[in-house]
């Protein structure tokens, strides 16, 4: 019987905290799913950890490997890969609750329907703590949660349908970083989220997770910064926002020296304005990474 849910793991030398993922799936209350590992350019023994975990045969496991794109890259493959109705991403140093795949599927089946894009959730740490705020309204899109004061990560389960009929991220030469927002951000023009005040991924932040460098992040792909605050500019809900994105679309413009940012902006004034400020942020940004080798 086909299953309901794909839970998709992109890992890149993570071997070490994969098992996390394996044996919470392990101990989940509905087997409706199957796990989807994107194994992008791992050097370590991932990929005979992962051999070894499909021998045993206890979940059912997909394995793809492919040259390190980064997590953007890694999300386009998997969405190309994924056959069921629904997905989520966990991350590879993450972990379901023994109930989360019963969790979606249930609320999904009550409550699902082609109105929405599927559905967003909670997070919590390894301890069990809720991170943010809860959800107040039974449907939301995940930018208009945090333009009315929302907080925290979320965890996204998408409709495969929905999420495939987007563009792609797109790959930058030399770079490994595209925001995972763009998609939301197109998806939240059309469809909003059921919202679910259950904890459906237990997180942790680690140094070597791309959370904790985003200074690294600013200078080593300025142009998919770049990428994402063009379209943020167009698509953020609150003039205060667009103006935001436009201040970090001239902080990385200048980082990648492009004399043409001003006509290549979709929204040339308010990147006018911007400019000054942008200009503060490139060199607050350069000062942070000064001794980035």
């Amino acid at each position: 019987m086909a299953k309901t849910l794909t839970i998709f793991t992109p890992a890149y030398n993570r071997a070490y905290t994969l098992h996390l993922g394996y044996e919470a799936l392990l101990r989940q209350t509905c087997q409706d799913f199957e796990w989807l590992i994107i194994d992008d350019g791992s050097t370590d023994n991932t990929r005979e950890l992962v051999e070894g975990w499909m021998a045993e045969n206890k979940i059912p496991i997909r394995y793809h490997y492919q040259e390190n794109q980064g997590m953007h890259g890694a999300h386009n493959t998997a969405y190309r890969l994924i056959t069921t109705e629904l997905n989520t991403c966990i991350d590879s140093d993450d972990y379901m609750p023994d109930d989360g795949v019963e969790k979606i599927v249930t609320f999904w089946k009550q409550h699902g329907s082609d109105k929405v894009a599927g559905i967003i959730g909670l997070d919590a740490d390894f301890e069990g703590n809720i991170i943010g705020s809860l959800f107040t309204e039974k449907e939301t899109t995940l930018t208009g949660f945090y333009a009315r004061g929302g907080k925290g990560d979320k965890k996204l389960v998408y409709r495969t349908d929905i999420i495939t009929r987007y563009p792609e991220y797109p790959l930058f030469p030399g770079e490994k970083y595209v925001s995972l927002g763009y998609k939301c951000e197109l998806i939240d023009q059309d469809y909003t989220l059921l919202t679910i005040n259950e904890v459906l991924v237990n997180v942790e932040y680690r140094p070597d997770g791309s959370s904790m460098n985003m200074f690294r992040q600013y200078i080593k792909n300025p142009q998919g910064f770049a990428f994402i605050r063009k379209s943020s500019m167009q698509l953020a809900p609150t003039a205060k926002r667009r103006f935001m994105e436009a201040i970090h679309y001239v902080s990385s413009s200048l980082i990648l020296k492009n004399k043409r940012f001003l006509q290549e902006s979709p929204k040339k004034l308010l990147t006018l304005c911007a400019v000054p400020f942008g200009i503060v942020l490139y060199l607050y940004i350069r000062y942070q990474t000064r001794n980035l080798q």
